[in-house]
């Protein structure tokens, strides 16, 4: 089992509901997000394209923060989903400074927080909270490596990309496009 996101660009409206009900569901301070939207333009006027994504933690599978993190705090668990325990981060930010993707911040009482793709709804058979609230279905969510899965089927049948490819980290999170 190997959990991984799917994320329609052609779908997502930049409107972060995903972003409130993740802070939400996770009780993540005022001021702080697991998740965001990122807006990019591409081309030139009046030829320009304007995407909208929902990024956080890539769950990579080659992951750079479990390898540098000298507590063991950051961790994988069943299903690559990659998280932090808390009571073991001294908040020294290895784990910060290695993700390619900017996806972990300082908790405000030391540690580093991040996605987790709600791991406690994921094991009571539910999506994360970001795929169960978009109004638009633009997120897919489940395993991977079941080739039935509506995330595998998805993948396998729409053009898609991953952030920062350069980077090796085999990211678990896929743009289509």
């Amino acid at each position: 089992m190997r959990y991984g996101m799917a994320i329609d660009t052609k779908k997502c409206v930049g409107c972060s509901d995903c972003v409130v009900a993740c802070q939400t569901e996770n009780n993540i301070e005022h001021g702080y997000a697991r998740d965001w939207i990122t807006e990019t333009i591409e081309g030139i006027y009046p030829s320009m394209e304007l995407e909208f994504r929902s990024e956080r933690c890539n769950h990579c599978e080659n992951t750079p923060c479990v390898r540098t993190c000298p507590t063991g705090a950051s961790h994988i668990i069943e299903g690559g989903i990659v998280k932090v325990t808390h009571s073991e981060c001294i908040g020294c930010g290895a784990c910060i400074e290695s993700c390619p993707y900017d996806a972990r911040y300082f908790h405000t009482e030391g540690w580093v927080d991040k996605c987790t793709f709600c791991d406690h709804r994921v094991a009571n058979g539910q999506d994360p909270a970001c795929v169960s609230v978009c109004p638009t279905y633009c997120m897919y969510f489940g395993d991977l490596d079941d080739k039935n899965s509506q995330v595998s089927k998805i993948i396998a049948t729409r053009k898609w990309k991953v952030l920062a490819p350069e980077a090796g980290t085999k990211p678990q999170i896929f743009y289509l496009t």
